[in-house]
């Protein structure tokens, strides 16, 4: 019996690869604004874009001299707020500002001092439930964690933070009713790739392990527009 003819599966188009040196592997990742406590009481706010889950810990990749990485070494009460992408004029107004007095000269040249990180970047201070530094109120999600172990990463130039997060908040139009679900299609991060900032573009499908599935060809709903 004659087998079926095979198709040709179509040629690979050939890619051609360079060896480069980048300054920085920033490829695509979320930014946070985290908010911790000084030693005098008062809170600090910074913009970092190395934060990745594991359940429900979260790992936070901070600068060694930085405020933030001196703050939780003593004192590891955090909030981990998430902006939207509308939100960049926010977090770049946070960017070149330090909570350290005196400036460290391993900062970038043109960083300065500023004790009220809130007020410099426009943004409003929310009394947190479980933790002492308050969470930002514009961010459509904060996470009240606490720093279960922060050490040294491999340079010695960075600090890694596992955070174990204790209670999470959801503005309530990113949530799918009825659940403790976030709806991918309603909720876009701010992304910082290779220094410029980027939202989510339409959705191109989902694991086979989501639980707010939208079919196949179901139309990409517009993500949620946030206001400063």
């Amino acid at each position: 019996m004659d087998s079926a003819p095979r198709s040709t599966p179509p040629a690979r188009t050939a890619v051609a690869h360079m060896e480069i040196e980048p300054s920085i592997l920033y490829f695509g990742t979320p930014v946070a604004l985290v908010s911790t406590e000084n030693a005098d009481g008062s809170f600090n706010l910074a913009p970092m874009s190395s934060a990745w889950a594991l359940g429900r810990t979260v790992v936070l990749g901070l600068g060694r001299e930085g405020q933030t990485a001196l703050n939780l070494a003593d004192r590891p009460d955090v909030v981990i707020n998430l902006p939207a992408p509308a939100q960049w004029p926010a977090v770049e107004r946070l960017a070149p500002l330090t909570g350290r007095n005196p400036v460290p000269s391993t900062k970038a040249q043109g960083v300065r001092f500023e004790p009220d990180k809130f007020g410099a970047a426009r943004l409003t201070a929310e009394p947190s439930h479980l933790v002492r530094p308050p969470r930002v109120a514009e961010c459509p999600i904060q996470l009240e964690a606490r720093a279960e172990r922060v050490q040294p990463d491999a340079s010695g130039e960075f600090v890694i933070v596992e955070a174990a997060v204790h209670k999470v908040h959801a503005d309530s139009r990113i949530v799918v009713p009825g659940t403790d679900h976030i709806d991918p299609a309603a909720w876009s991060p701010l992304v910082y790739n290779f220094r410029h900032y980027f939202g989510l573009g339409p959705e191109l499908g989902h694991t086979y392990r989501s639980q707010t599935p939208r079919g196949p060809k179901g139309p990409a709903s517009e993500p949620m527009r946030v206001r400063l």
